[in-house]
């Protein structure tokens, strides 16, 4: 609910705070005192086009602010500012502000925080329906009725809307094997030759590692073999320095029992003995470790060069080569099964397509039915509106097939016959101003129990009509209150009367500038106001008398 609006230098007002309650509230003022400055204000806060004309003269800035209550946890607004990083604060009101500069260019904040235009408007249009007889959004925007309908028939769409999921993805799976398919098709000599080349060569991850270090490792026994070789024969035979050490300690091992000092000495060749042993097995494992067949050398130089030819020539690292074969292997595969796969998936397309057309036909038959209720609850309103003579029906009509969606199959639009064997028409080609007006509140009343904005605002729309029809209008307007907001901007005292609360518009002028201002009226000035609308410049008794009826009979 709009709690409070704040206007600074806006054409002919300067600073003008407003409160707003709950209820209807009547806004009323002689013609041109700026009732439809204060309905452009509130436009601009709720994201309308901003005008560089709105900018009060001589002034460099023009902003409104709009203040509303905490939405109520569900309410779509809320997911709205979580969706754009906007959470309201638990027990926070929100708060919308736009500023228009005189030179162009416009801000908009919603809680102090900058954003989008085009955010300002949709979180605006969740929170106020403004309606008129020039308005080309609301109920008269046909884009609007199908969701108008679905709402006051309570229409299942969620079951459509995700046999409509479920239909788009499977055309969208046949789509991509179909390509594929025949990408796979198109290459079909290739990957023969590819796949029968990889089979031949038969790639293995890791390959290339092994074969390198397997290859640096015969390429170093190439190197060290003539000097393994002499090592060797320095150790072994009978005349190498092994023999020759365990010789010496077979002599030296008669005499060393004649002196400590050839015991220590045996004891010392004992060692080097043992050590030189050690030293011999070790040379021998080095050497067979190290031998190698330079055949194989050779054959495993070709096969590394031929890995890392094959790799560059497919423009994949070695290790990927066996995924490789595999991949296309797979494609190959699957243009053989392709046709099969294909059939499977077009069974499977037509089975969500049937699905879809008939939970879209499902919701036809609901709309219909709804479209029946609507249409007998808005012509229930027309006579009392002096709109005997006109008809309302909801036209409900199937959309080509490449227009189906998840809404379903069906184009919804509003139409009226203002008179006796003409035909029905969209509302607002044929209605005039005043018809329009009271059409818009007939349908606005009997779609009311589906609820909507939490304030909604009617410009005028007792415009061309008096006497039973405006109260007629009054009394609904007051019924459509009940539980939530109206503002109303009037020219009726019929319609006035009912209001909870009133606010004057008036201009004013002191020397050469002119300014709007906006007040509150207490009871008094109220019968005032109501006397001054039921007789014009000259407020007589029978005015006041007749204001006052009007009162005491709300």
């Amino acid at each position: 609910m709009l709690t409070h609006l704040s206007i600074r230098n806006v054409v002919l007002i300067a600073a003008l705070d407003l409160s707003f309650g709950p209820g209807l509230g009547v806004l009323t003022g002689e013609t041109g005192a700026g009732k439809s400055i204060l309905l452009d204000s509130l436009g601009l806060a709720l994201g309308a086009r901003a005008d560089t004309g709105l900018v009060r003269q001589g002034e460099a800035q023009a902003s409104v602010t709009a203040t509303f209550d905490e939405p109520p946890a569900g309410h779509p607004v809320r997911t709205l500012l979580i969706d754009n990083d906007l959470a309201l604060e638990q027990g926070e009101p929100l708060l919308i502000r736009r500023t228009l500069k005189a030179d162009g260019g416009s801000r908009a904040f919603i809680n102090d925080q900058p954003c989008s235009a085009a955010l300002l408007r949709e979180v605006g249009a969740m929170l106020v329906e403004i309606h008129g007889q020039h308005d080309d959004r609301g109920l008269l925007n046909p884009r609007g009725h199908r969701a108008l309908l679905d709402a006051f028939g309570r229409c299942d769409t969620a079951a459509v809307a995700l046999a409509h999921a479920a239909w788009r993805a499977a055309e969208a799976a046949l789509a991509e094997a179909r390509e594929t398919v025949a990408s796979a098709a198109r290459d079909r000599d290739y990957l023969d030759h590819a796949v029968a080349e990889l089979a031949a060569f038969a790639p293995e991850p890791g390959e290339e590692a092994h074969l390198a270090g397997e290859r640096a490792t015969m390429q170093k026994g190439a190197r060290l073999t003539d000097d393994l070789a002499a090592v060797t024969t320095f150790l072994d035979g009978s005349e190498g320095g092994l023999a020759q050490l365990r010789q010496a300690a077979r002599r030296l091992d008669r005499i060393a029992e004649d002196h400590p000092l050839l015991a220590e000495a045996l004891a010392a060749l004992d060692r080097a003995v043992i050590e030189a042993s050690e030293a011999e097995e070790h040379l021998a494992r080095a050497h067979e470790a190290l031998t190698f067949d330079p055949a194989r050398l050779d054959g495993m130089e070709t096969r590394l060069f031929d890995l890392r030819a094959l790799a560059r020539k497919h423009q994949v690292q070695p290790d990927d080569l066996a995924a490789l074969q595999a991949e296309m292997t797979a494609r190959l595969q699957m243009i053989d099964a392709g046709e099969e796969g294909l059939a499977a998936l077009e069974a499977d397309l037509a089975v969500k397509a049937a699905a879809y057309a008939q939970a879209a036909q499902t919701l036809t038959a609901q709309r219909i039915a709804a479209a029946a209720r609507l249409d007998a609850a808005v012509a229930a309103e027309l006579a009392p509106l002096k709109l005997d003579a006109a008809r309302f029906r909801t036209a409900i009509a199937p959309l080509d097939e490449a227009q189906w969606g998840p809404q379903g199959a069906d184009r919804v639009e509003f139409e009226i016959s203002t008179n006796p064997g003409a035909p029905f028409a969209p509302l607002v080609k044929i209605a005039s101003g005043g018809e329009l007006s009271r059409f818009i509140l007939a349908l606005k009343v009997a779609l009311a129990q589906e609820g909507g904005a939490d304030t909604m605002i009617f410009d005028e729309i007792d415009r061309g009509v008096g006497g039973a029809v405006a109260s007629a209008i009054g009394d609904r307007l007051a019924r459509l209150s009940q539980g939530s907001q109206l503002l109303v901007v009037t020219h009726s005292p019929q319609v006035a009367a009912r209001g909870a609360s009133h606010m004057l518009i008036a201009k004013s002028s002191e020397g050469t500038v002119t300014r709007t201002g906006v007040r509150p009226l207490d009871d008094a000035e109220r019968r005032e106001e109501i006397a001054r609308m039921l007789s014009g410049a000259e407020i007589t008794v029978e005015a006041r008398a007749q204001a006052g009826r009007l009162l005491e009979r709300v």
